[in-house]
């Protein structure tokens, strides 16, 4: 496998995880009978502010895969996975630090970090957008 294939397998595996998270939490509270199981807000906000954020974390998470899963199958479909391969591990380092600073912290200083990280994922994606484009032509 690519680094680029890595790391959208990583990216993948990230949201799953975050995802397995709120399962847990939402099943804990159920199985203890402090929760009926068709009570939960898909936002999170009713269980707890941790609750929130994981659920938001993990809607940041699959919001953005799409995208980055598409120019990544779409560099390797064309033969140029190379394009994507170098900035792979960084996109998703800082898609899991952007989610890790989510899950710690609602702070001033939290956000504009996590919003640093969230930049950065996209500048790496522009960057590898343009690239198969100039490939392409």
């Amino acid at each position: 496998m690519t680094p680029s294939l890595i790391a959208l397998l990583g990216y993948a595996t990230w949201t799953l995880l975050l995802l397995c998270g709120i399962a847990a939490l939402r099943s804990g509270l159920t199985l203890a009978r402090k929760r009926p199981a068709n009570s939960f807000r898909p936002s999170g906000d009713d269980v707890s502010p941790f609750s929130h954020r994981l659920c938001r974390a993990h809607a940041n998470c699959y919001e953005n895969l799409s995208v980055a899963a598409a120019i990544i199958l779409v560099a390797h479909i064309a033969g140029h996975h190379e394009i994507t391969d170098g900035l792979a591990p960084w996109l998703l380092a800082a898609r899991v630090a952007q989610s890790a600073v989510h899950l710690l912290s609602t702070s001033n200083r939290a956000v504009s970090v996590r919003f640093g990280f969230a930049v950065a994922q996209v500048v790496i994606q522009l960057i590898w957008v343009v690239s198969l484009g100039t490939a392409a032509l």
